[in-house]
């Protein structure tokens, strides 16, 4: 931002002086700054209530806006390729929805190994519904709203049934309270927690 210049102090000795307390003074006003952001960042967190139970891991940092907050789970890289398990459609909000996995998750599917194996991850794509013009109740695909992703790493994830989860808008991160609201939802009812949380069984 700022260009270097030679400067002969020994020439003006007022000057330098005048310039190295300028200096200290912005230097410490920019850590002062720094600091009152951070308080006040951390401060802003305290007062927001918890969605879930407050023993449910959460990250004090993310490690980049890439990852979710409190699991730290990332879109992963090649998923459009992934085998499809599932359709589905939520009328009330006017969606559709395919669920995809990879490859350890799709045999633990065809193999009926629950629960799913460490590493077995899971894709759900959403897309605002929208009717096929010339056709009664026919619906297609529209613009992409939203992707959701569980990865299974029973030890890392131990108290959320072994998933971290990750949502995503416009390829960024929810929120974090959103993000403590995933495993309250897949634990709600009996059903979720005897398939291993997961809502999705494999289309025929």
């Amino acid at each position: 931002m700022f260009k270097h210049r030679k400067f002969h102090y020994g020439k003006f000795p007022g000057a330098a002086a005048v310039l190295i307390v300028t200096m200290q003074l912005f230097t410490a006003g920019c850590v002062a700054s720094r600091t009152d952001s951070l308080e006040d960042a951390v401060n802003e967190q305290e007062k927001t209530p918890a969605a879930v139970s407050n023993s449910i891991p959460v990250s004090a940092n993310h490690a980049d806006e890439s990852t979710s907050p409190i699991f730290g789970v990332s879109i992963p890289d090649g998923y459009r390729h992934w085998e499809l398990i599932s359709v589905s459609q939520d009328s009330g909000r006017n969606v559709l929805k395919g669920i995809l996995g990879n490859e350890l998750s799709t045999k633990a599917y065809q193999d009926k190994t629950i629960p799913f194996p460490d590493g077995s991850t899971l894709v759900k794509l959403t897309w605002k519904r929208e009717s096929l013009s010339g056709f009664e109740n026919v619906f297609v695909a529209g613009p992409s709203t939203m992707v959701e992703v569980m990865v299974k790493d029973s030890k890392k994830y131990a108290e959320t049934g072994g998933w971290g989860f990750g949502r995503f808008i416009d390829g960024k991160p929810a929120s974090e309270a959103q993000h403590k609201s995933c495993f309250e939802c897949h634990s709600r009812d009996a059903k979720f927690k005897n398939y291993d949380f997961v809502f999705t069984h494999r289309a025929p």
